[in-house]
């Protein structure tokens, strides 16, 4: 069948894409089931809890979900018995639930909690109290009687202050505590603190941007640091500090991969020692990889379908429980035996078709400021063909963050395109996470500047290469991708529209109302204030709106507290006035994401139409 792209056929409708695109989060061996964590996006994105034994172990209207640093992370876990904690996603206040009980809460109201992690019977958790002044966040021991649930006095507080905590670690004798910690002054990707304490005295461990301690023994820690400019695996003794641990593995193990990356969710496990002591991580370049590192140091990789943002959630025994993204399954949660090597898929992780869904190929290509990574997804379709010479139309992705990844995934919301005869271009720009501290620290001072140079360069590579038609280049982008996309814009000459969800259209808008965990963060990518307002006026795409004169698309979360609706309603205005083509919509309910189905529909119908009516195509459905 021969049709021009952007017109063919697809099963991937919108309804389709959202029933398929529950977020995992994390799992846990309970007795002899699994439970893991999954969004509903037909509730309105839920958050619950199930079991292999088939149970919703949360029922509805419970949902779980931590607010700490706005980004949550680590909003339950679960005891051998089959207890849950979970944080009460409408109060924050941290629940009990026992079997055949109804939740009961543990925690007083007010103050939110994440990263809960039950060790030796004990729970702890990270608590942030932004009703106080100033701010005040902490590492807390819960008891999980309920007596705290009215009497805050009853928690016992591990660490406390105006700084940032992560990683809470019991010793297994029980007698001392290992946690990261950050200042207000930085984010955690570029110095982060490991310290130890016995409740009577704190030692700050030399470490540089330290994440996920793990105790081996009493007296050693197992964390992950970059010194070297790429997060690795360290073993630091209690009893004699070296300036910068002991490197655990050799050989490949050391090769260039970040085992860790930004430390914006509290829940993500990099890798977990073994009973036997042999250590099964992940490890970074792009995409993942999952491997054991053996008694000797030496790794042995391990063949999982998993290589997407995996996190190593749980262990037990030779067995390890791994949630992530995949290239060639949908995301999920698997259970590897690492003796055997078999894998069981425990949910999700559904196996594509590759008729459907080819892999993304990692491409490079030369930017101004160095290499630019990238991943294509070309059109694909079993039947469908375009006529002979013409090029297809791509839509460019730029991931926010902008301190974090994409990779190569398999995705039926990426497939809603390539099915239809546009291509994905998903980029990794000057900032990303994934390739090394050097890659990372590319867009200090740079924001606006290195990320849409390198989006554009990634584009018009496509374009030279001859793989997409360089009239019909589309750009994409949520929060921090958001902004790329209409500095793109303000740029010119390379995009022919641009999407932008919850974007951030002014510095100085974004400043003001940034909350507390990212306070640093702008001034880290832009400069300081008030010494750089005038960079932020000349860097924002607001300033320039004048200068975009192609169609933009905005859509915002009514409820998005990291960047409020002010901001995309800011640009709409000023395209307004000049009468540039451009479409609002304002989701109710929705946060710094879209998570109901019901969104999630309306966005890719929206999407879907926009760029037909901006590359003149009409889509089949």
């Amino acid at each position: 069948m021969s049709s021009p792209f952007g017109t063919w056929p697809s099963p991937f409708s919108p309804s389709s894409v959202a029933a398929s695109s529950p977020r995992f989060d994390g799992a846990v061996f309970v007795g002899d089931e699994i439970w893991w964590g999954e969004s509903v996006p037909a509730e309105s994105g839920r958050r619950t809890v199930r079991s292999t034994s088939g149970a919703e172990i949360l029922p509805a209207p419970w949902s779980t979900r931590s607010r700490v640093h706005e980004y949550g992370g680590g909003a339950w876990t679960a005891d051998a018995a089959g207890t849950l904690y979970f944080v009460d996603a409408d109060t924050q206040r941290v629940h009990r639930m026992s079997p055949g009980d109804a939740p009961t809460p543990l925690t007083s109201p007010g103050p939110a909690h994440g990263g809960l992690r039950v060790q030796q019977g004990r729970l702890f958790a990270v608590r942030e109290d932004l009703t106080s002044e100033p701010h005040r966040r902490a590492i807390i021991e819960i008891p999980v009687d309920g007596s705290a649930a009215e009497d805050s006095a009853r928690l016992s507080i591990v660490a406390e202050g105006p700084s940032f905590y992560a990683h809470p670690a019991l010793s297994p004798d029980g007698t001392r505590i290992a946690w990261v910690e950050w200042s207000a002054q930085r984010m955690p990707w570029q110095q982060a603190s490991l310290i130890v304490s016995d409740g009577t005295r704190r030692v700050v461990l030399p470490t540089l941007a330290a994440l996920q301690p793990e105790w081996d023994g009493d007296d050693a820690l197992l964390f992950s640091d970059d010194p070297s400019g790429r997060w690795a695996l360290y073993r630091q003794r209690l009893d004699h500090l070296d300036p910068e641990g002991e490197p655990v593995g050799v050989g490949e193990a050391t090769d260039d991969a970040d085992t860790g990356y930004g430390l914006w969710v509290l829940g993500n496990r990099w890798y977990r020692p073994l009973e036997d002591g042999r250590i099964v991580l992940v490890r970074t370049q792009g995409r993942d990889e999952v491997a054991a590192l053996d008694h000797d140091g030496r790794m042995r990789r391990l063949d999982v379908p998993a290589d997407g943002h995996v996190s190593v959630d749980d262990v037990s025994g030779s067995r390890v429980l791994l949630s992530g993204d995949s290239s060639r399954a949908a995301s999920g949660v698997w259970c590897v035996d690492v003796d055997s090597g078999v894998v069981t898929t425990v949910a999700g992780g559904r196996p594509v078709d590759r008729d459907w869904m080819p892999p993304a190929s990692q491409i490079v290509v030369d930017g101004a400021h160095g290499t630019v990574h990238a991943f294509a997804y070309p059109p694909a379709h079993p039947e469908a063909t375009a006529p002979e010479g013409e090029l297809p139309p791509y839509l460019v992705l730029v991931h926010g963050g902008p301190t974090a990844h994409v990779t190569g995934a398999a995705s039926s919301a990426i497939a809603f395109y390539t099915s239809r005869g546009i291509g994905v271009l998903d980029v990794n720009y000057g900032g990303s996470s994934g390739y090394g501290r050097a890659y990372r620290e590319r867009l200090d001072g740079g924001w606006g500047i290195v990320d849409v140079d390198d989006v554009i360069a990634a584009a018009r590579g496509l374009a030279d290469a001859g793989l997409a038609d360089p009239a019909c280049i589309a750009i994409r982008g949520s929060s921090a991708g958001g902004w790329t996309v209409l500095s793109a814009l303000v740029r010119g000459g390379t995009f022919a529209a641009g999407i932008s969800r919850y974007g951030v259209t002014d510095l100085r808008m974004l400043s003001a109302h940034s909350h507390d965990f990212e306070a640093p963060y702008i001034e880290g990518l832009v400069g300081p204030l008030p010494e750089a307002e005038d960079l932020y006026i000349e860097r924002s795409p607001l300033t320039h709106a004048d200068r975009i004169d192609v169609p933009v698309l905005l859509m915002q979360g009514a409820e998005d507290r990291v960047v409020p609706p002010a901001q995309s309603e800011a640009i709409r205005d000023a395209l307004a006035e000049r009468g540039v083509d451009h479409e609002y919509v304002l989701y109710p309910g929705e946060g710094h994401g879209f998570r109901s189905s019901e969104t999630i529909v309306d966005a890719l119908e929206r999407e879907l139409r926009f760029l037909g009516r901006v590359f003149g195509f009409s889509p089949a459905d």
